[in-house]
């Protein structure tokens, strides 16, 4: 039994399509007008008033850093403070840390939500540190707003990768609206996709300010009144994402709200068909969304329960072989990965127990954004189920 079951599908409507082509017709494909309209669109969207596109999501967590060590900046980060972030994280809300010439301090994550909770970031924190990097897994929480609080009252930056969770709202509030800085990834496989692109939010016109000028160059031609001027005021880089992109973009945010109830459905649906399939015998855990939150769907990330998980590789490829595309949950525990190794950090491997479990366990598949098939919902399950 075999079909075709992506991490995503073309997700591009005809409509989306059309405004990409508009702008590439119009022989204006470098950042303008587009970028700007799609900025104030998503500022609205997310109720957040500073709010600036990039090309990646990467790069979006790249500014958050380069912000927070930034000469202009009040009360930046030196050289040497410490930086706690999830050992369950993605490369590049990691490498921002170290580029940036902060020191990471890996923490474990908790079982339910995949990212830290607030007791274990009280345990872990130190006199040395001055910023929280906290990832919102997969449309999922932890109890962020406590976590703001509690970095708020201790004066530690948190910056909130929310770049796998646009949409979803935690006690009527948008996620990535809770840090001093906030990213998005709109990159082909995310809640909307542009392709590639990003967006960076922050609090305070200042912060948005040094943003800018990072964003391009270093120069003040965003912030000056003065046009197409070339007076650099701040180190920088080139991270402007392109017109096409925002046009794409723009479309997409146009019926995000839609597209999160269809992989909503999806998901209930492929779990309903599991939960109720004759060859069902507990061979998976289900990631479940925090209390207080309405989610915003990423994936659907399994845990192999333990009677099952010695045969977990053998079971990948075949799903692999059925053309049922899987993943690592983000990328497992990242202090396994082999560029670790390249920066001598000092870690014990026991402190990052949940972290372990989920790279052991966990995998995803992908959330179709239109209604899937009873036929395929039927097929996908007996291939899920096939695990001895």
């Amino acid at each position: 039994m075999s079909f075709n079951y992506p991490l995503l599908e073309n997700a591009f409507s005809a409509q989306d399509i059309s405004s990409a082509i508009k702008v590439v017709k119009s022989k204006k494909l470098t950042m303008s007008k587009k970028t700007t309209e799609f900025e104030k669109n998503f500022s609205k969207f997310i109720k957040s008033k500073y709010c600036l596109m990039v090309n990646s999501g990467s790069s979006a967590n790249l500014l958050a850093f380069f912000t927070l060590i930034n000469p202009i900046k009040k009360n930046k980060l030196k050289l040497g403070d410490e930086c706690l972030i999830p050992a369950l994280c993605w490369s590049t809300s990691l490498w921002p840390i170290i580029q940036s010439g902060l020191k990471p301090k890996f923490i474990d994550v908790d079982l339910k939500t995949f990212s830290p909770n607030l007791e274990t970031i009280k345990k872990n924190i130190t006199k040395k540190t001055k910023a929280i990097m906290l990832i919102n897994v997969l449309g999922n929480c932890s109890e962020i707003d406590k976590i703001k609080s509690f970095a708020k009252k201790k004066n530690i930056y948190l910056i909130e990768d929310n770049c796998e969770s646009l949409g979803s709202i935690y006690k009527k509030k948008f996620l990535g609206t809770y840090g001093d800085f906030s990213t998005f990834s709109f990159y082909y496989s995310h809640q909307l996709t542009a392709g590639e692109g990003g967006m960076i939010v922050c609090n305070n016109k200042a912060d948005y300010n040094i943003l800018k000028s990072l964003r391009a160059h270093g120069w003040d031609r965003e912030i000056s009144k003065k046009k197409n001027t070339f007076n650099f005021i701040n180190q920088g880089f080139n991270l402007r994402p392109l017109d096409v992109s925002a046009a794409i973009a723009i479309s997409q945010l146009k019926r995000l709200k839609q597209m999160i109830k269809i992989r909503k459905y999806n998901r209930d649906m492929i779990i309903n068909f599991l939960k109720k399939s004759p060859k069902w015998n507990n061979q998976f855990t289900f990631f479940e969304s925090s209390k207080f939150l309405k989610p915003s769907w990423f994936s659907i990330p399994l845990l192999i329960n333990q009677k099952y998980l010695k045969n977990k590789k053998i079971f990948l490829k075949n799903l692999e072989k059925k053309k049922i595309e899987t993943r690592p949950i983000i990328s497992g525990n990242f202090i396994n990965q082999p560029a670790i190794k390249l920066h001598k950090f000092k870690f014990n491997k026991n402190n990052f127990k949940n972290s372990q479990e989920i790279e052991d366990r966990g995998f995803f598949i992908g959330l179709p954004t239109k209604k899937i098939k009873i036929t395929d919902l039927k097929k996908l399950a007996d291939c899920l189920l096939d695990l001895k």
